[in-house]
């Protein structure tokens, strides 16, 4: 089994910054993509940005140019730098991991750190 847990949210003002860390532990063989996803009350899950074992980042439109995700393979953790933070950034944050075993593939979620940006 494998647990993905968040910390670094809270509240911050528009325009402030906050630093998401992710950290997985557990029986790991090997962590194809790790990333970030968020949802809002009465909204759906959307991804926020994802990092490949390899260091290839995506970014979803809303937070190119103000997020930056970043990975440690070795210690098998996943930061999120948010940047000039606005209200509708306001969301909990969920940790992903997809890991590939053998032909089998399987996505765990972490618990999910609040962010909220003040009005």
């Amino acid at each position: 089994q494998v647990q993905l847990v968040e910390s670094g949210g809270g509240l911050v003002q528009p325009g402030g910054s906050l630093r998401l860390s992710c950290a997985a532990s557990g029986s790991i063989f090997s962590i194809e993509g790790m990333g970030w996803h968020r949802q809002a009350p009465g909204k759906q899950r959307e991804l926020v940005a994802t990092v490949t074992r390899s260091g290839r980042t995506n970014y979803a439109d809303s937070v190119k140019g103000r997020f930056t995700i970043s990975r440690d393979n070795a210690k098998n953790t996943v930061h999120l730098q948010m940047n000039s933070l606005k209200p509708e950034d306001t969301a909990v944050y969920y940790c992903n991991a997809h890991i590939v075993v053998v032909t089998t593939s399987y996505d765990y979620w972490g618990q999910g750190t609040q962010v909220t940006v003040s009005s």
